[in-house]
């Protein structure tokens, strides 16, 4: 089945139709759709989300854009969110050079927290990076028994080969359809078994729909990039990367008929 592994579901780009959003996924072959929460706030109406609906599935973490609001009330907060069985992994958490909205050294600190924290609660990181591959490695080899995702990944080989080594995923997103991208030399090297496909929605909406606002559906056409890429059939890479989001993330994900 399709997994769509990054969406923010949550955002409110969806106040007005959130309904009819997940209906569309559904009826696109979307078995299921993981809701990011990138700071409190968006991750406890992801986890609303995902309470009232079995096809979904929460995040919760602090992105490196809001770093700065991290306190010691924080973490108590992201401990008792992990603990819940609808919140599938940590995050969205990282680090962000281009834009530095919060100060460099305070999400390299709110980084180190929370791939501590996910490494303690045994839920798979997601992790953001941008313009920040090498500290963002060091990171990723400082807490070896972290694990989790490198999302949207849009980094350089090096950043790739580093979170490969430590046993992380690799997921895609519409990126892999605009002509500017240049990095099919990094869908070629994640191993079949290690590879995920997202959407990121409502950003990055993929090609034929660019300029629009994205939404999970539309997490077929990144599969269908990946498989010309990898050269295999479409059902192949749907399969694959499926069953990959259920090894990560757990049995939450599994298609109903198969859930424990």
């Amino acid at each position: 089945m399709l997994v769509d592994t990054h969406c923010h579901l949550a955002d409110p780009a969806y106040d007005a139709d959130r309904t009819e959003v997940v209906a569309r996924a559904r009826a696109a072959g979307v078995g299921h759709m993981i809701v990011v929460g990138e700071s409190p706030e968006t991750a406890d109406r992801a986890l609303r989300l995902a309470a009232g609906d079995p096809h979904l599935s929460a995040t919760a973490g602090v992105h490196p854009h809001v770093a700065s609001s991290w306190t010691a009330e924080t973490a108590v907060w992201l401990a008792q969110r992990l603990a819940d069985p609808r919140v599938v992994a940590a995050g969205e958490m990282g680090l962000d050079y281009h834009y530095d909205h919060s100060p460099r050294e305070v999400q390299r600190a709110v980084l180190d927290h929370q791939l501590s924290a996910a490494a303690g609660a045994g839920k798979p990181a997601v992790i953001h990076a941008r313009e920040a591959d090498d500290d963002v490695a060091a990171a990723l080899r400082g807490h070896p028994a972290a694990r989790g995702v490198l999302h949207s990944f849009s980094s350089g080989l090096p950043l790739l080969r580093a979170a490969l080594g430590l046993g992380y995923y690799v997921s895609f997103s519409g990126m892999v359809t605009f002509r500017r991208w240049s990095l099919d030399d990094a869908i070629r090297e994640t191993p079949l078994d290690r590879l995920l496909v997202e959407t990121d929605a409502p950003f990055l909406a993929p090609v034929p729909h660019r300029g629009r606002r994205n939404e999970p559906a539309w997490v077929a056409a990144v599969a269908e990039r990946v498989a010309v890429v990898r050269g295999l059939p479409l059902a192949e890479v749907i399969s694959a990367t499926g069953a990959n989001a259920v090894r990560l993330f757990g049995p939450r994900l599994a298609p109903m008929e198969d859930r424990p």
